[in-house]
């Protein structure tokens, strides 16, 4: 078995794993990166887009924004459909200007790789039977195999960046940690195509036939999700049958200007929201999808993945460069303020657009009047704004 010494081992290269990894190099911390998938597989995830400032502020601390400044497209508002009426929300106007920035997860990563290669840095992709031991000592440490050897990782600490199904949250005793999580009884079935956006920012549609969303990727990329039932398969849906169910819930100048062609990818992704706590454990430090997952209706996924890693992130620099543990101590508090914020916005966001099998016409009713009042209220639609723009990051301690 060959041992390597290292202060972090990042568990997992989404994006979480290899924007911490970036942060530590440019901040000349040494460490680690192990992946299960290969390195294709990571780069080839399809997933969300829509950046909040915080992000792209950390993406430039990272010095991985190059790409973004060119292809990203900012949006300055979002647009909701209800009742065959559409009402634009201006978030620049309404949170002192701030915005959103559009520029896919897929791109994100393959720019992190992209540095991250270039920088030389250790990374072990198709890494197999990783486990993690003894974080909760100051000895922790990580095995695992790659192609025919035996590793082991000897380390300060260890990031837990490798999602929801991941190892780490796995191998915390039962009574050292609590989950809280809500299940939707509905999917979104997603369809990419190289097809100009049927409009400039994102459409929110609420219909009496489910939840829809006109996204995109880029200029000449669009991204549009359909509300489906859980028991749905993609095999069932041609493109001919998703795009004649797009158009029936959209008004009708959206129905004309909708350009349609054939999906690049489709899919269908459950949705849930899901909370661990706290998200340290000894030495060892959960981030992003390992952590928490939330329903991509208020698109803060990626967004919080990077404020978890921006407080992570500046907690070890701190520790190594000063010595002090605040930072590490107020980690897990940190992080599940702003999380429970943003699950709060992603919950309240999907109940108020779908159609729940469960629900009765009257609390049908009361969502539309919920709805018509935020939209026709500059107090309703400010809030609506803060939120989706991205809540500032506050620190405790």
């Amino acid at each position: 078995m060959e041992i390597l010494k290292t202060k972090v081992a990042i568990i997992g290269s989404g994006p979480a794993g290899l924007l911490l990894g970036q942060l530590l190099y440019k901040a000349g911390i040494d460490h680690i990166l192990i992946e299960q998938r290969s390195a294709e597989y990571v780069a080839g995830r399809i997933r969300a887009g829509i950046l909040e400032q915080v992000s792209v502020d950390l993406l430039e601390e990272a010095g991985v924004d190059a790409e973004l400044k060119v292809k990203g497209l900012p949006h300055n508002g979002i647009e909701i459909l209800t009742n065959g009426e559409k009402y634009r929300v201006d978030l620049t106007k309404l949170t002192g200007g701030k915005q959103v920035t559009v520029y896919g997860q897929t791109e994100v990563t393959k720019d992190l790789m992209l540095a991250r290669t270039q920088a030389g840095l250790s990374s072990f992709y198709e890494a197999h039977n990783v486990q993690i031991h003894d974080f909760y000592t100051d000895q922790p440490s990580v095995t695992f195999g790659y192609k025919d050897q035996k590793f082991i990782i000897q380390c300060d600490f260890i990031a837990g960046c490798d999602g929801y199904h991941g190892i780490c949250r796995a191998s915390v005793p039962k009574d050292k940690i609590k989950t809280f999580e809500k299940v939707y009884p509905f999917g979104w079935l997603g369809v990419l195509a190289d097809v100009p956006p049927v409009a400039d920012e994102l459409i929110y549609v609420q219909s009496e036939r489910g939840f829809a969303l006109c996204s995109m990727r880029s200029n000449t990329r669009s991204r549009y999700y359909l509300q489906v039932p859980l028991t749905d398969k993609v095999e069932n849906w041609s493109d001919e049958q998703f795009w004649e169910e797009l158009k029936n819930r959209l008004d009708p100048e959206s129905r004309e200007k909708l350009v349609i062609g054939p999906s690049i990818e489709k899919s269908i992704a459950p949705l849930r929201s899901f909370v661990t706590e706290p998200m340290r454990f000894g030495q060892l430090f959960l981030a992003g999808d390992a952590a928490h997952i939330v329903p991509p209706t208020g698109a803060k996924g990626l967004n919080l993945a990077a404020s978890d890693i921006a407080f992570l992130s500046k907690a070890l620099i701190e520790y190594y460069q000063t010595g002090s543990e605040n930072g590490l101590e107020h980690y897990s508090e940190n992080c599940l303020k702003r999380v429970w914020k943003a699950e709060r916005f992603s919950w309240w966001m999907t109940h108020l657009l779908h159609r729940f099998e469960t629900e009765t016409e009257f609390e049908h009713k009361i969502k539309q009047a919920e709805l018509s009042y935020i939209l026709g209220s500059e107090a309703g639609q400010t809030t609506l704004a803060e939120n989706y723009v991205g809540l500032p990051l506050q620190k405790a301690g």
